[in-house]
């Protein structure tokens, strides 16, 4: 099914409340106009208003808009020779005359990009930070984008099954890193998303690094990660063991494992984001591990990999239809291990559907 970008630049001009939005590469890019840049030190500028889509670029860049002639997007061109200043100039002179008002990404727009702006004459009383429309846009996906994320998580789970047929204790995490990022590239992965493999007392670290570390026996091994497919990325993690793990090391198990199994169960259409991140909490706080439980429960998922909505204490936000998010609970305690149980689900009109579906069981 082909995007209709034009209709979403028009939802997003319409909702800015400004004559104008500008966006930089990135995920909004993508998701405004399907076209991807890198960013780099040489500014690119999407620009947007009742005139149509226009684009402050480099020479260089310029083939990847003849590829699209259906965007009919207008060109302010800059040279390396030459630099930016003068595109900008343009730019502004054609687009923002007056006190003409300028909606901007204020979470990506770097400074340098606004001060060429403000060089040009757009003034900072003209520019709105719409930075959360931006996401609150991005937050309700569409059926193919739901699809792509699918395929994603099937990717990754296969692959996931396969490594973890070959993995044993001995291994060191980067070996077994390597093969289930080859595992998911030779299912179709477009690329990796997220890939981190831990183990033993740094399985307690949520964000730690892969390394040499070698995974014992008896010892947790978790896995956070996921592929990409069409722009879209799973976000998965599996805590396992191999061997006999202690009665410490099942309750803290067991208490996760509860805590994402009552999250699935109430999270639906119209129930607070911080209402879902309650019900889990609450779970392991009554097996008496609440103070290592010390993130939180979820994050939306879509073109990056943590955007809206944030499943914490504190966002009222009402879940809606087409929301994808994770739900991911975990227990860390230092110098024995962390689990974490993270699966991703979509919100429908009548409760949620789990789009992940690798066992869950220690």
């Amino acid at each position: 099914m082909a995007i209709d970008y034009l209709k979403r630049l028009d939802t997003l001009l319409e909702n800015s409340e400004a004559d104008l939005v500008a966006f930089v590469p990135g995920e909004n890019m993508v998701y405004f106009t399907g076209l991807h840049f890198h960013l780099s030190e040489r500014p690119i500028l999407g620009l947007y208003n009742d005139q149509g889509l226009s684009f402050i670029i480099p020479e260089l860049e310029v083939a990847k808009l003849e590829a699209r002639p259906e965007l009919e997007a207008r060109r302010f061109l800059w040279a390396d020779q030459d630099g930016y200043e003068a595109a900008f100039s343009e730019a502004v002179s054609a687009l923002l005359p007056g006190n003409t008002s300028c909606a901007l990404d204020g979470q990506t727009l770097r400074l340098f990009e606004w001060l060429a702006l403000e060089r040009a004459g757009l003034s900072a009383a003209n520019a709105l930070d719409i930075g959360d429309l931006f996401l609150n846009l991005r937050a309700r996906k569409a059926p193919e984008e739901i699809a792509n994320m699918q395929r994603a998580i099937d990717i990754s789970e296969a692959a996931l099954k396969a490594t973890m047929n070959w993995a044993r204790p001995g291994m060191t995490e980067r070996q077994i890193a390597d093969r289930l990022g080859a595992e998911m590239l030779e299912r179709g992965a477009q690329g990796l998303a997220f890939l981190l493999a831990l183990t033993g007392e740094k399985s307690g670290l949520p964000h730690g690094d892969t390394g040499d570390r070698v995974w014992g026996k008896n010892e947790f091994l978790l896995i956070d990660f996921g592929a990409r497919y069409q722009d879209y990325p799973a976000d998965i993690t599996r805590t396992f063991c191999q061997g006999e793990p202690t009665a410490q090391m099942r309750a803290m198990y067991e208490a996760v494992y509860q805590a994402n199994k009552a999250a699935r169960e109430f999270a639906g259409p119209g129930v607070s984001c911080e209402a879902v991140d309650r019900v889990a909490r609450a779970v392991i706080e009554e097996a008496g591990l609440g103070e290592y439980f010390i993130h939180r429960l979820g994050h939306g998922l879509g073109l990056s990999v943590h955007e809206l909505p944030n499943i914490v204490e504190g966002n009222s936000q009402l879940l809606e239809p087409g929301m994808v998010f994770t739900i991911e609970p975990g227990v860390y305690l230092p110098g024995v291990g962390g689990v974490r149980i993270e699966d991703n689900v979509v919100v429908t009109e009548a409760g949620i559907d789990v789009l992940t579906s690798y066992p869950r069981e220690l």
